[in-house]
């Protein structure tokens, strides 16, 4: 006998309490944060680079669920290799066999990397980065691995542990050893090298928290000093792979560079199913699995299960087909060069940064007295407080969803779906122009403005 189980039927009795659902049984402070900041939208259906409510409304999404939506929502082709690989019932995870969509998807990952060799298929983007970390340590035979300020790696133990970032780390500790370098600072790392117990280093080609590029040359000048002193280099593309800066991974901006491991997630799912992967070179594969009796010394229950690796290949055939890498270059550039003629136009505007559609919106001191007051004010009660003033307009007046680039910091980022086009680009630039055009004339949002300086001094 089965037991009939109606999704819709349960959504539609229950899904009106998503907030109270949250509040009692999730992370209650997630509903807390959305209730204080207006975000507490109830989203009934996407597609694409879009959302809408119950009332129809359209909602832009300048977000691509942190990167993760790269071919926007439910992409036709991805939808059906997963039904399609439903439908065929594959003996999926039985541990003992070799099915082909891991190879296969491996094969054209490794495609895009000549120089890489092997894959290990994960989950997420943090199992990416702690494949890393394991694979490097062993291959090396050192302990400590270094990274960059500022940097965001995952928020798992040994993820946490190269997180340039004080407040995810704080109360976690003691955590693997390691030692942060600045971005772009080659007389550091050479310090750090020559103690002579460097694993790697690891890097985001552009740090999402800010939206850094690493300096020009860093990248290949860092990868001699560390192959001199038998140290590695690590790549992390969770985020900037997979066409986001206008080439399929961002090292591959600058000539030469070769990072001997390279970690992949977000939009390798198509937004569906969860999946990483960490490639590699050969040498440090198999200097993990030496031998027989170490043949899963590193493994993942999920990893490599044939829903994820469907997606995956989905993905990549839609990101061939449809040559959506260079729509990310040629949109990002659009976009970029629109927003940078504003700076002459708003003091506020500091600047514009990133490559393809990874872009940093920065705002900083204003020079006329009466605006510089009110920046002040803000900044005395939490840096930051000014960015999400701007990011919450776009979302209530103008149907815009965009993110504040990290904790006090005074940086938008914009990661949208690589789908998004000129009409896009229009909408967003003539939302963003009317929400400054408004904090230069000392309009609504200042009020609103005030708001969060009285939630930041109560959160003290």
């Amino acid at each position: 006998m089965t037991t009939e189980f109606d999704l819709g039927a349960l959504l539609a009795e229950r899904g009106a309490e998503r907030y109270e659902l949250h509040t009692r049984h999730l992370n209650h402070q997630l509903p807390r944060m959305l209730h204080t900041i207006g975000f507490d939208k109830v989203y009934e259906r996407a597609e694409g680079a879009y959302f809408w409510d119950a009332e129809g409304d359209d909602y832009l999404d300048m977000l691509a669920g942190f990167g993760v939506m790269g071919l926007g929502r439910h992409h036709p082709v991805v939808r059906k290799a997963l039904h399609d690989v439903l439908d065929a019932q594959l003996a999926d995870l039985t541990r003992f066999d070799c099915q082909p969509l891991p190879g296969l998807l491996a094969e054209r990952l490794l495609a895009h990397s000549p120089h890489l060799d092997r894959v290990f298929f994960g989950n997420s983007g943090t199992e990416a980065v702690e494949t890393a970390l394991k694979f490097a340590r062993r291959a090396t035979g050192r302990r400590r691995v270094l990274y960059c300020e500022h940097s965001f790696h995952g928020l798992t133990a040994g993820s946490l542990s190269v997180n340039g970032e004080e407040g995810f780390r704080d109360g976690f500790g003691p955590l693997l050893p390691d030692t942060a370098v600045p971005l772009g600072d080659l007389d550091a790392l050479a310090r750090e090298l020559k103690k002579g117990d460097v694993a790697a280093l690891i890097v985001e080609p552009i740090q999402g928290k800010g939206v850094h590029e690493s300096p020009p040359g860093y990248l290949r000048a860092a990868q001699e000093l560390l192959h001199r002193h038998k140290a590695l280099l690590i790549a992390d593309e969770v985020q900037t792979g997979l066409g986001r800066t206008g080439d399929f991974y961002a090292y591959q901006h600058e000539a030469g560079v070769e990072p001997d491991l390279v970690c992949v997630a977000k939009a390798l799912s198509g937004g569906y199913v969860p999946v990483g992967a960490t490639l590699g070179k050969d040498w440090i594969f198999k200097k993990v699995y030496s031998s027989l009796d170490r043949v899963l010394v590193h493994s993942a229950s999920f990893g490599a299960n044939a829903q994820a690796m469907a997606a995956g290949l989905a993905v990549l055939s839609v990101m061939e087909n449809e040559r959506i890498v260079a729509n990310a270059r040629a949109t990002g550039d659009l976009l970029k060069s629109r927003l940078a003629r504003l700076t002459d136009k708003y003091e506020l505007l500091a600047d514009v940064r990133g490559r393809g559609l990874m872009i940093g919106i920065e705002f900083g001191r204003p020079t006329s007295l009466k605006l510089r007051g009110r920046w002040t004010m803000l900044q005395a009660a939490r840096k930051g407080l000014f960015a999400q003033m701007v990011v919450v307009p776009l979302l209530q007046r103008h149907r815009i969803l965009t993110q504040v680039s990290g904790d006090h910091l005074e940086v938008i980022k914009l990661i949208p779906p690589l789908v998004v086009g000129e009409r896009e680009v229009d909408r967003f630039v003539d939302a963003f122009t009317a929400v400054m055009d408004d904090a230069h004339n000392g309009g609504l949002m200042w009020d609103f403005g005030k708001t969060l300086v009285k939630q930041a001094v109560a959160n003290r």
